[in-house]
């Protein structure tokens, strides 16, 4: 089950089509996966301790941290091509998992 959620949400943040639609939710990964949203959650958090919104988090930053270091993409492109409505949001979001706005991190690989 693990590695289906992993390679729906690698799916969701490379297909276009997916990303325009918005981020990722937990209903839409547990409707994908054909679970509820009780289920996967409390399946994700005893598998990795995390529950699904959470696992969707990790996902999305390990995303936005490979595009912010191998691209020259700026910070709201990358922001929309992850499904972020609004660059603001992203930028919140990563500086709260993370600790640096994206800039910031962007700028220790430079």
């Amino acid at each position: 089950m693990l590695q289906r959620v992993e390679d729906l949400l690698d799916t969701f943040f490379t297909d276009e089509q997916l990303t325009a639609q918005g981020l990722p939710t937990v209903q839409l990964l547990a409707e994908r996966l054909h679970f509820t949203a009780s289920y996967l959650s409390d399946m994700l958090r005893t598998l990795t301790g995390l529950n699904a919104q959470q696992h969707i988090y990790q996902k999305l930053i390990e995303k936005s941290k490979e595009l912010l270091s191998t691209t020259n993409l700026s910070i709201s492109e990358v922001a929309y091509q992850l499904g972020f409505e609004h660059p603001q949001s992203f930028s919140r979001l990563f500086k709260t998992k993370t600790k640096l706005t994206p800039g910031q991190f962007r700028q220790t690989f430079n």
